[in-house]
């Protein structure tokens, strides 16, 4: 099979995160990310099948790895060499189209689930992400015993695949996983009807974010920062109720809840506010612009960051974390699954046009040098296109 390949390479790796100093994405070029011929990762028992990629996209935690910016917190919960990848839309040997829910969870890894129903990314226990007969690995595409979307073959267990309806694009169906992280997100956030919503950024996750606030909570305002005009546009049409440049995120936040200034907080602000961007700048703006008991929710993969936390102390602000998806509970107590809401979501959201360009993996630094770079070209999601 033919795939781009990451291997564990410190030389590479550094050279990589000085390049993509210079200029996003130039880690591509110089880091330990190649195309490769190899053998296709086994099958290791029945619950598990071989698919192939027709699309796989590119993701802000792939950039991150591929610069060489990704946490060392991760290290423990990868297996070298991996193939990256994991918004994936694929066929089956049995002549399905599918997505990909790419948590390895308890099914996927030969352990009893944590309750009946439960989803991959369920549970309050993580050892069976590094234990069971696959090596370890949090995800598909960052797992050496499964492969990724980033090649044109690779394996999924049963538990992870979800059938894609006829009338669904590929370019719609490759949104479908970070749509889901966005579903997640907003039902984490626990959104109050009426409350006033900031999210900061409007990248792919931030978008998706808008969007299932919209279908999901009951907000009376949905503010958005965007640096980019293209984003801010989209926002809009996703549902926000109010878009502006990133730097007037807290003015317009301040004016819409009749808020103070004080120094560089806000004397009031939002009452949720979702940091989709993750960095040091961003939480801290996310800090400032949220309420006192109010809510903070980091979507975007932080890696280390230094953050003045006296505000978050002093003000009783919640700081939440939201990874991936899982089962969720609505209001009205129904229980369903991100993934499943992401679904109904998509016929509702045209998701599919995020997808900016589409490229051949042999054009792998090409497509990531215009996935670091998308929102100032006026783009939002790049994939490879491995139809």
């Amino acid at each position: 099979m033919k795939a781009l390949r990451f291997s564990r390479n410190e030389t590479r790796y550094v050279a990589a995160a000085l390049a993509s100093r210079l200029r996003p994405g130039a880690g591509a070029a110089w880091g330990p990310l190649k195309l490769v011929s190899s053998d296709p990762p086994s099958i290791p028992g029945g619950d598990w099948q071989r698919i192939y990629p027709r699309l796989s996209g590119i993701c802000g935690s792939d950039l991150a790895t591929i610069d060489g910016r990704s946490a060392r917190y991760f290290e423990d919960y990868v297996s070298f060499p991996f193939i990256p990848g994991h918004e994936i839309v694929a066929d089956t040997d049995d002549g399905r189209r599918v997505v990909i829910e790419p948590v390895l969870g308890h099914a996927a890894r030969g352990f009893e689930p944590p309750f009946a129903e439960a989803r991959p990314g369920d549970g309050d226990d993580y050892r069976h992400l590094v234990c069971g007969h696959l090596k370890p690995g949090l995800q598909t595409g960052f797992c050496r015993s499964t492969g990724g979307g980033w090649s044109t073959e690779l394996i999924a267990h049963d538990s992870q695949l979800h059938d894609v309806p006829d009338w669904m694009s590929d370019e719609l169906a490759v949104m479908i996983e970070p749509a889901a992280g966005g579903v997640h997100a907003a039902l984490r956030a626990r959104a109050q009807p009426g409350d006033t919503v900031a999210v900061v950024g409007a990248g792919t996750m931030g978008l998706v974010a808008v969007a299932a606030l919209r279908a999901l909570a009951e907000p009376g305002s949905i503010m958005v920062g965007a640096r980019y005009s293209t984003q801010r546009r989209l926002a809009l049409e996703f549902g926000a109720d109010v878009a502006v440049e990133a730097g007037e995120l807290k003015r317009a936040v301040r004016r819409a809840t009749g808020s103070f200034m004080v120094g560089d907080h806000l004397s009031g602000g939002a009452d949720v506010v979702i940091d989709a961007v993750g960095s040091a700048a961003s939480l801290a703006e996310a800090l400032s612009l949220c309420r006192p008991r109010g809510r903070v929710l980091l979507l975007g993969m932080p890696a280390t960051v230094t953050a003045e936390l006296t505000g978050l102390w002093h003000r009783e602000i919640e700081l939440v974390g939201c990874y991936a998806y899982g089962t969720e509970t609505l209001r009205d107590g129904a229980r369903t699954t991100s993934f499943a809401l992401a679904m109904e979501l998509a016929g509702k959201v045209a998701f599919d046009r995020l997808v900016s360009a589409l490229y051949p993996l042999e054009r792998y630094v090409e497509a990531l040098s215009h996935a670091a770079e998308a929102g100032r070209r006026g783009g939002v999601k790049i994939a490879f296109d491995i139809r």
